[in-house]
């Protein structure tokens, strides 16, 4: 696991999947740490089909109902243009953290769905989730990519209300939003 994290988070992809597939061949089970690190090298490279194959391990692994997992698989079908498989992982999942949500968002936003991002973003708050900094960050640059500057204001008054006015990452992106 250890080695296998390290060439995840060097950027050696590559060669973290190919010690994962040594690790299995000689009988040692991944577990929710090797997971986390092998999707990390999936979102790395890009690699929508590998990304699969360990999710579809993962499940069989019985590990579905991780969030931290589930944040990741989002993370790796977004980073990998695949919207609609992040957006099943996002629904299928029975707990929900921020980043869950954050997470979705961004794969919405970054991948040109900014209407989508901003009708989760209210879903969130329907279902009582409270935004943090990332996620007015996120939700801020959506605004900017769609010049929807009446939405913009009324998240800027949210971030006022929850007190984010003061930190500075948010308010770069407003500065973004409004120029």
């Amino acid at each position: 696991n250890a080695m296998i994290a390290a060439y995840a988070q060097h950027g050696f992809g590559s060669e973290a999947l190919q010690l994962l597939q040594l690790m299995q061949l000689n009988g040692v089970m991944p577990n929710d740490v090797t997971f986390v690190s092998i999707l990390s090298a999936c979102t790395g490279l890009s690699i929508l089909t590998e990304g699969k194959v360990i999710h579809a391990s993962l499940v069989a692994c019985g590990f579905e109902s991780n969030v931290i997992l589930g944040n990741g698989l989002v993370n790796m079908y977004g980073k990998c243009g695949s919207t609609e498989d992040a957006r099943r992982v996002f629904d299928k999942m029975s707990l929900r953290d921020v980043l869950s949500w954050n997470s979705m968002i961004a794969v919405y936003g970054q991948n040109e769905h900014g209407k989508e991002a901003l009708e989760l973003f209210r879903q969130m708050q329907e279902e009582g989730v409270e935004p943090d900094s990332a996620t007015f960050v996120i939700i801020l640059s959506v605004c900017a990519s769609l010049a929807a500057l009446s939405t913009g204001k009324a998240i800027h008054d949210c971030i006022v209300a929850g007190g984010f006015d003061s930190d500075l990452v948010v308010g770069n992106a407003l500065v973004n939003m409004y120029g």
